[in-house]
């Protein structure tokens, strides 16, 4: 009987909604000396970064890395009975080389489970199952995870930063926003935004300087009990040395195979806002 395995290290990319935030008022001039020879000179405008911008940033120098590598913490509330949360974590490691190759390798609380593509190949290993399911793909990342989202509701968290279409997911839909200002993550000087959106509340902190990477991201969704999503990035690697073995799966000894399950017609509902769906929704 044919398996499916449905996978999910977090949200497959958080759908940032930014806008530009409203400059504070000019500062009042000084009143001009008696018998000045020039006028006073112009007041100065207190100008604040603009969030959209800065996530573009962040899309476009990522766009243009051939090749990089990244790690995350990242831990996700769960609620029960009474409106109590329970946390669990998870540890993942990301590799992309562009255009068709990718590797997301994560160890957690509640799963542990390994996906590769080769650019021949989509393979999804359940570590704690010891088995594992193929497809084949063709073309790039973009290609091979819209194709596995389309046939087989997959979804696999943190891979869409290294979507060429980044920006596309990003920038739509754009809301309310808010520049925090400047504040460390983990000894890394960041720029600290915020966003709105109907269902949740994030907030972004990417590197300030010239590698504008992310370095923290938490979402807290609205409702009862109000359970949080938290990243913490680091290792972030331009260019790394990947070996070619790093995008060959190799079934571990025992493992077996088995199939995804297509999704039937009409089982996936069409993305709201920017936010895909996941066959039997969003763990």
């Amino acid at each position: 009987m044919s398996k499916k395995i449905s996978w999910s290290l977090g949200l497959l990319a958080v759908i940032l909604l930014a806008a530009p935030v409203a400059g504070f008022g000019q500062a009042k001039a000084p009143a001009p000396a008696p018998k000045a020879a020039a006028p006073a000179p112009a007041a100065t405008k207190l100008k604040i970064p603009d969030p959209k911008e800065i996530l573009r940033q962040t899309c476009e120098f990522l766009k243009k890395q051939q090749q990089f590598s990244f790690k995350a913490e990242v831990t996700n509330d769960r609620v029960y009975h009474g409106g109590k949360k329970l946390q669990f974590g998870q540890e993942v490691a990301v590799a992309v080389r562009r255009p068709d190759k990718l590797r997301v390798d994560g160890n957690g609380d509640l799963e542990s489970k390994l996906l590769v593509v080769d650019g021949k190949n989509l393979t999804l290993y359940d570590k704690y199952k010891n088995h594992y399911a193929s497809i084949a793909v063709s073309g790039d990342i973009d290609a091979a995870l819209d194709q596995a989202y389309k046939d087989y509701g997959l979804r696999v968290g943190l891979a869409e930063l290294g979507s060429n279409k980044l920006c596309d997911h990003v920038l739509k839909d754009m809301g309310h926003a808010l520049y925090v200002g400047r504040h460390v993550v983990k000894g890394v000087s960041c720029h600290h935004l915020a966003f709105d959106r109907k269902q949740a509340h994030y907030q972004v902190w990417i590197e300030a300087g010239d590698q504008p990477v992310v370095r923290k991201i938490v979402v807290t969704r609205k409702g009862p009990a109000s359970p949080q999503w938290t990243a913490y990035f680091s290792d972030w690697n331009f260019p790394p040395k990947f070996g070619d073995d790093l995008f060959a799966f190799t079934p571990p000894a025992g493992a077996q195979q088995i199939k995804f399950m297509p999704v039937k017609q009409g089982e996936i509902k069409a993305p709201k806002k920017g936010k895909r769906q996941k066959k039997g929704g969003q763990s």
